[in-house]
């Protein structure tokens, strides 16, 4: 299973730091990253972080928001600086497996008022 921690309610321009950690006998995970969905919208990427280490970032994230991991604790974190409202939503972990699985965290929100 994946357990997020970390969300909570943080004035604009603040920062929040999301932990997951895949526990429970995962096999070798390949990419981990965090979604979000706010409400009345799709679930979206905010960034993933593959196995060798690459990262992909949504372009509203790019420069505030940092994904790093610990393949050998299989965590991921996302550290998410200057928050804007917009960011407001509730985020998920995810997990694909090297065979293609994919797992999702319970999710954690994030609220940022302004």
């Amino acid at each position: 299973q994946l357990q997020a921690s970390g969300g909570g309610l943080v004035q604009a321009g603040g920062s929040l730091r999301l932990s997951c950690t895949a526990s429970g006998g995962f096999f070798a995970i390949n990419v981990m990253g965090w979604y979000r969905q706010a409400p009345g919208k799709q679930r979206e990427l905010v960034a993933t972080i593959a196995l060798g280490g690459n990262t992909n970032y949504a372009d509203s994230v790019k420069g505030r928001f940092t994904i790093s991991r610990d393949g050998a604790k299989n965590t991921v974190d996302l550290q998410m600086n200057s928050l804007r409202p917009e960011d407001t939503a509730v985020y998920y972990c995810n997990a694909i497996t090297v065979i293609g699985r994919s797992f999702w965290g319970q999710g954690t929100l994030v609220t940022v008022s302004s």
